[in-house]
Formats: C-alpha cells, structure tokens, sequence
C-alpha cells in the first residue's frame, strides 16, 4: 500500500470516527481533520468533485465549530454573571403604573413578566417590598397550570416594562444567556421562599412551645 493510499484510508477512518460522535463539539473536529485528509487525497488523486465537497465543508465545519465555542463561552459567561437585565429591555413594553394598581392578582391566568424601572411595588401575600430593577411574574410562567402565584400591586407610582410568555420562550431558547439568567432567577426566588416557609414554621413551633413550657404543673 502505497502512502497516498494511506491517506485515502485514514480519511475513510475519520469519516467513520466522525459518524460515531455523540457530542457536536468531537463531531465538527473530526469533521474538519477528515475535510483535511480528504481534500490532501483528492488532490493528490485529481479527484475534482470530491475537492469540491471538502473545500466547501472545511470552512463550514470550521465556522460551526467557533460558533459552538462562542455559545459555550457564553453560558458560562452567564453563569457566572451578576443577573443583569439591561440587555433585556429592548425586548419590553414600557408602561405606567398608578399606585393602589394591581399588576396581577393570585390565580389570575398568567401571561406576561415584570420589571420594576421606578416606583414601589409589594408581593401582598408574602408582605415583600420589591426595589427597583427586579424581575417579577416569572414563577406563573414555570407553574403547571400558568397561574399566578402572588398578588402584585403598585405602592407608588412607577414606570414597569413587560414581556410576554410567548417571548420569553423564544428568547429562552434563542438565547443562553437569558436562559441561565431565567434559569438563576426561579432557583434564587424559590430558594428565598423556601427559607421564609422555614422561618416562619420555625417561629410557629417556638411560639407554641413557649406557652407549654411556661405552664405550672398542677398540684393534687
């Protein structure tokens, strides 16, 4: 076997290896090795059309293969990010809120999310006061029956953008960086909930412990 037909049968193997790749990242360097080899074969050999293909598939695999690092490098960016939603609010409606207004009410039907620009705004059921640039609304979003799981009402008057539900889901899936932020911020609220539901029973217990403890036993 002569050294080019080696090359022929090392393309042949690379191809093979490529088919098997389970992952896209392995699948588009092999990809590219094999595009290598191929078109060294084909030159070698005068083989035109098969020239042809790989000069068309190497840049291709190539440009794939960066926008994959590029998508990686942003998730972890957004990871390890600070929850910023600036880059957000191009996607959002401006509107203004009078105080005494209720955004949502809980069991109403959800559709849309929240963020606060100015103004003052509480969670009436947990009591929670709202400061300015959070997102608000998103758990109706994740809820099986898409519901509202808190009342939201407008202490002072403000400015909210909002989006709607239909958008979030095509930026969720458009975009990884907003679908990690989406991702931190339900984590993070449930987690807060979590810890206000375990305060409170733990202040229920002591609270019922005390009058028991402080009872005077009863003499015959």
């Amino acid at each position: 076997m002569t050294w080019i037909e080696a090359i022929g049968w090392l393309g042949a193997a690379l191809s093979i290896t490529g088919s098997a790749m389970r992952t896209i990242i392995p699948l588009r360097c092999i990809g590219i090795a094999t595009n290598v080899v191929s078109l060294t074969y084909a030159s070698l050999m005068h083989l035109y059309p098969s020239m042809t293909v790989n000069l068309i598939l190497l840049p291709l695999n190539g440009f794939r293969l960066y926008q994959m690092l590029r998508l990686i490098q942003k998730v972890k960016a957004a990871s390890q990010s600070d929850l910023s939603m600036d880059w957000l609010k191009p996607f959002m409606r401006q509107r203004s809120v009078e105080a005494g207004e209720i955004l949502f009410a809980k069991g109403d039907r959800a559709d849309c999310m929240f963020y606060t620009l100015s103004g003052r705004y509480r969670l009436r059921e947990l009591g929670i006061e709202l400061p300015q640039g959070r997102v608000v609304g998103e758990m109706g979003f994740l809820s099986p029956d898409n519901r509202r799981t808190q009342t939201l009402e407008c202490l002072e008057k403000g400015e909210v953008l909002s989006i709607t539900y239909d958008e979030v889901r095509q930026l969720y899936f458009q975009n990884p960086e907003f679908g990690f932020y989406f991702l931190r911020l339900t984590t993070e609220r449930l987690f807060l909930n979590m810890e206000r539901m375990e305060n409170e029973i733990a202040r229920l217990r002591s609270a019922a412990k005390g009058p028991a403890e402080t009872r005077a036993p009863v003499s015959a």
